[in-house]
């Protein structure tokens, strides 16, 4: 393929891409995808030999190598082997698998549930399964990525509501058919911004107008609530959705995707669902892995405690300095900078400086509110925090963010 030929499309997405990352490489600037070393109790990193504070974590209870978790995947390797041939419906299904399902589904005050190979592959998978032409999907305009392209690859009537507007989501709901399958879908916790959705008015309306009510809790577990089982708890709702879904690689330090939901739900999605059908099962060492981990976060009430201390005081002391923290309330703390340049040059200042931290640019964020991404978690020292704060807030003043 002769890649200076700009007359092809394909060519040109990605020669856009890779000359911005040239660009961006050349200055100093790019610090996506770093080889990490080693990983020092969750708090810190080793970068081509340097030792870093990790403010780029999604691990917000600090449970990456903690023993109990450790030893239980080793256990797993010792009786299963590293993995399973096959999909779950034919040769994978092990034990194990169905722990961690019943281990979800307790920890979720839900009848059952069904776990697959990622994040993005459940939303991805649940939302098409359960939606089709003629239905109608209302999605937060900040949802993540998978969501929105699980409601376009459903084929439903796709609605997208202004991020956490009550009173747009209702007349979406009352200006839609009311003899037609609804679905309204949003993040508990939003990945960029760090708020929380309103979830009693959400389900106030879903019961209003007979929807389906499904909530992404990828960044809600082990985060909201007093026990850290995410957002229900956090509202002193109960059991009040529909579908809960959530991830096994962010707080539970494995991999994987789940659903949590009534026993009639689970079984359709487990005999209709394609991401699940035709993909390999959870390696064993990684199903035992996240079984463990819900069961320490139960185990551990003092890392909510501590993960809540810690990001009251990196959201205070940011905004305190002057800095726009947006709407967060959660251990995602974005620390908007403006332009995209600004942002890889914060990064880069932070970088040089040992606190590793990350810019989210367009088009992944709307032009102009490029911004750090920072996280906080558990594991981290108060005084960690405090030097982290005082490199960021010499970087602002620097670039003249913050004066």
């Amino acid at each position: 393929m002769d890649f200076n030929n700009t007359h092809d499309s394909v060519t040109r997405r990605i020669r856009a891409i890779t000359d911005r990352v040239s660009m961006a490489i050349e200055n100093d600037l790019y610090f996506y995808n770093q080889p990490i070393e080693e990983l020092h109790g969750g708090a810190k990193v080793l970068v081509r030999g340097r030792e870093m504070g990790m403010y780029a974590s999604y691990g917000y209870l600090g449970l990456l190598n903690h023993p109990r978790i450790n030893e239980a995947a080793k256990k797993a390797i010792d009786k299963f082997g590293t993995g399973t041939n096959g999909v779950r419906s034919l040769a994978g299904t092990l034990t194990i698998h169905n722990e961690l399902e019943e281990t979800i589904a307790n920890f979720k005050h839900t009848e059952t549930a069904l776990t697959y190979s990622s994040g993005y592959a459940t939303n991805l998978s649940v939302v098409s399964t359960l939606m089709g032409r003629g239905d109608y999907v209302f999605s937060d305009k900040l949802n993540h990525a998978s969501i929105v392209d699980g409601c376009l690859m459903s084929g439903a009537e796709f609605r997208r509501f202004r991020h956490n507007d009550m009173e747009h989501l209702e007349g979406l709901l009352r200006n839609s058919p009311a003899d037609v399958a609804k679905l309204v879908i949003a993040d508990s916790v939003f990945s960029m911004d760090g708020d929380i959705i309103d979830l009693p008015k959400v389900l106030e309306l879903t019961k209003k107008y007979h929807a389906w009510l499904m909530i992404d809790e990828a960044h809600s577990v082990g985060v909201l609530g007093e026990k850290g089982t995410g957002i229900e708890e956090h509202f002193g709702l109960g059991d009040v959705i529909d579908i809960k879904m959530g991830t096994l690689s962010k707080t539970i330090p494995s991999v994987g995707g789940y659903v949590a939901a009534k026993k009639e739900i689970i079984t359709y999605l487990r005999h209709a669902s394609r991401a699940y059908i035709f993909s390999a099962a959870l390696p064993p060492a990684q199903a035992a892995a996240a079984n463990e981990a819900f069961k320490v976060i139960l185990d551990e009430p003092w890392r909510i405690e501590r993960l809540n201390q810690n990001t009251k005081q990196f959201i205070s002391g940011l905004k305190g300095m002057g800095f726009d923290t947006m709407l967060t309330e959660t251990a995602i703390v974005p620390v908007l900078c403006g332009d995209d340049d600004t942002a890889f040059a914060m990064t880069r200042e932070a970088q040089h400086n040992d606190v590793f931290v990350l810019p989210v640019v367009s088009p992944a964020v709307p032009e102009g509110l490029a911004r750090l991404r920072a996280t906080v978690t558990a594991a981290h020292d108060p005084s960690e925090i405090e030097r982290a704060m005082d490199v960021i807030g010499e970087a602002g003043k620097k670039l003249g963010i913050i004066s």
